[in-house]
């Protein structure tokens, strides 16, 4: 299916000059020429003359927080971006259309699917960062059910109990077996059960028919404050630098749409360095709440002020390492058929370009 564009041609400037100095007042005289109007610029980069459409492959998402913050700022609109969100059922569906063009950017996160579709032809970028845990405050990381609170004090008191894990051979099962290393354990020493639903592990927690569970926001602080479990630990003490959630382009849209790819990349990063300032260091914390209440399943105000937050960084700095890392352990598990060239398939140059224009963001 071909890619849907609406293009509108802007009026040239001197046309309207010409139309007003065609006119006269009554008495035979020109009218006074108004002056012409600049068009909207963000300081860093003209608009596009002609308007674009970018269609944005996402699900509601926490982690895609820069789009909806560019949206809402107008800092696509600024460019002369026009954004469409679209909905799909499962990433099986998005990765062909982001492939074909029919979708320009997507959020995907690591599965040994997703590298094997790569393997198999579907040609898609990597290029900036969709999704990493927070030092001491990760969003996605283990929690124990309070039947556990007193049995549970290290992580290798893991050892035999039942951890639920929402998926084989994904950053889920990565980030498990992370962490079991680091527990000085083997696979043969907990029980892993497959619970492909993170808001069913809040019951199974609370009834005690699991002991632990690696889970994620907002489904933490709820279960938390509904006193179904508490955290545990945090998943930067075993996997500091892990590349949860990517943001993905088509290669029409990263390879031949330049002008185009390029001023999204940088209103999606002003975006994302507003959500920065608002939840690392207070600034318009509020207006963001409400921007990420609107376009989130999380509508809680209040909730917002207690989750731990989608790490975004504010540069789209990926931990590439460990994108390798995690490639070689679906691999080694056999879950990967045929081989993965990512020197090709990440692609930072649209990033890094953004960034050269719009400066650098850095931390106080």
């Amino acid at each position: 299916m071909a890619k849907w564009l609406r293009m509108k041609w802007l009026i040239p400037l001197a046309v309207i000059v010409l139309l007003l100095s065609a006119c006269s007042t009554k008495n035979g005289n020109e009218a006074p020429k108004e002056p012409a109007e600049k068009p909207v610029t963000s300081g860093d980069l003209e608009p596009l003359e002609k308007r674009e459409k970018v269609v944005i492959a996402e699900d509601g998402a926490a982690s895609g927080a820069g789009f909806y913050i560019a949206t809402e700022k107008g800092y696509f609109e600024d460019y002369n971006i026009e954004v469409e969100f679209a909905q799909f059922n499962n990433s099986d569906e998005m990765l062909p259309a982001l492939a074909a063009g029919e979708v320009d950017i997507a959020g995907g996160v690591s599965t040994a699917s997703f590298f094997n579709a790569i393997a198999q032809g579907i040609d898609v970028k990597i290029i900036g960062d969709k999704g990493h845990n927070v030092p001491g405050k990760s969003y996605f990381t283990f929690v124990i059910g309070n039947h556990m609170v007193d049995e549970i004090k290290d992580y290798a008191d893991f050892k035999g109990k039942r951890i639920a894990v929402s998926s084989y051979n994904s950053i889920d099962e990565y980030i498990f077996q992370e962490m079991i290393k680091h527990a000085g354990l083997t696979e043969d020493d907990v029980e892993f059960v497959l619970m492909g639903d993170f808001g069913s592990m809040l019951g199974a927690i609370d009834s005690g028919t699991i002991d632990a569970a690696l889970n994620i926001e907002p489904l933490i602080t709820q279960g938390v404050e509904n006193g179904f479990h508490v955290r545990f630990g945090d998943a930067t003490d075993y996997a500091p630098e892990s590349q949860i959630a990517l943001v993905l382009g088509s290669p029409q849209f990263m390879n031949v749409e330049q002008d185009v790819s390029l001023r999204f990349m940088a209103a999606y990063l002003k975006g994302v360095r507003d959500y920065n300032d608002a939840f690392m260091k207070g600034i318009n914390k509020d207006e963001i709440i409400e921007i990420m209440t609107k376009h989130t399943a999380l509508k809680d105000a209040d909730l917002w002020e207690k989750v731990y937050v989608t790490g975004l960084d504010p540069n789209g700095a990926m931990f590439i390492d460990d994108i390798y890392a995690q490639y070689e352990a679906y691999k080694n598990n056999g879950a990967i058929q045929g081989e993965v060239d990512l020197e090709k398939a990440i692609d930072t140059s649209m990033t890094e370009k953004a960034i050269e224009i719009i400066g650098k963001y850095e931390e106080d």
